[in-house]
């Protein structure tokens, strides 16, 4: 068989074009590959090639198979069923514009649901989702409550020195006030420091408590409420410090909730003070150690 060659001007022209092509579609609709017919015809130029069978699909065999024709085959399945792009996806695994395109000849389906009840159930599912978040919050805290156990006097020691010196009265170069004042409004941060004073073996009778709060709130039932938290009765307070009411300021701490602060004075503290000084000074001196 004659080979085909282009000519001079890159295209090339074929003395009998049209007798080529009768031969290469002939040669296509009995089944043969693009590269089947070039080898047969000896025409190795592409464009050409394609010319000669321009029209004539190419026989199965040739068709590499889809990986994605059976997730297009059930897509639309899931789709006649109903189920809308967001499920089709989360089922499937694939993009939605790839479902967009494998559906999007379908009639869009019916809701199942009416808006009402759509939200309906989107609040019960962001609510066992909240309460399973809520669980799990609860359970690390939990499994933190157990990690501690009960504490030695050393640690409870610590603890304390490291509590007095982030939230105690603390003595200034410009100010010295070598007194023990501590002020807080969490209650179980009070219960921890009068344990750390019980530890350190200051009697309750050296112990002095008032009430720091906004002059707007409910004095009285404050300071009843930290009596009872530490033991004592609401008589032994001292005069509340009251806090002046800025109009222009909008507060949120307000409600049955807020109770102030309770502020402790030890009498006669300024040797315990400086105690505290040295144990928190000695503290950070073996925290440098650690550093290095």
């Amino acid at each position: 068989m004659t080979e085909i060659t282009p000519s001079q001007g890159g295209m090339g022209k074929y003395g009998d074009f049209e007798g080529l092509r009768e031969r290469a579609v002939a040669l296509r609709r009995a089944g043969l590959s693009l590269r089947q017919i070039r080898d047969e015809l000896k025409v190795f130029n592409n464009d050409i090639l394609n010319r000669l069978v321009q029209g004539e699909p190419p026989p199965t065999w040739t068709k590499r198979p889809n990986a994605k024709d059976g997730l297009r085959e059930r897509a639309r399945e899931l789709r006649v069923q109903g189920w809308t792009y967001d499920q089709i996806q989360v089922e499937l695994g694939c993009s939605k514009s790839s479902i967009s395109l494998w559906v999007r000849d379908l009639p869009r389906p019916v809701p199942r649901y009416t808006p009402e009840e759509h939200q309906a159930l989107m609040r019960e599912g962001l609510a066992r989702l909240r309460s399973a978040q809520d669980e799990e919050r609860k359970e690390t805290k939990r499994a933190a409550h157990r990690e501690v156990g009960r504490m030695t006097d050393r640690e409870l020691f610590t603890a304390g020195v490291a509590l007095y010196w982030a939230e105690g009265q603390k003595s200034k170069p410009y100010a010295r006030r070598e007194s023990v004042i501590f002020v807080n409004s969490d209650p179980s941060v009070i219960r921890v420091y009068l344990a750390w004073l019980d530890l350190l073996g200051i009697a309750p009778e050296r112990l002095q408590y008032r009430v720091l709060i906004h002059e707007t709130a409910d004095v009285p039932a404050a300071e009843q409420f930290w009596a009872d938290l530490v033991h004592v009765d609401a008589s032994v307070f001292q005069r509340a410090t009251l806090k002046r009411h800025n109009p222009k300021t909008v507060r949120k701490n307000v409600g049955e909730d807020y109770r102030g602060c309770l502020v402790i004075r030890i009498r006669q503290g300024a040797d315990l003070y400086r105690r505290i000084e040295g144990w928190w000074k000695g503290i950070t001196a073996d925290a440098d150690t650690r550093l290095r």
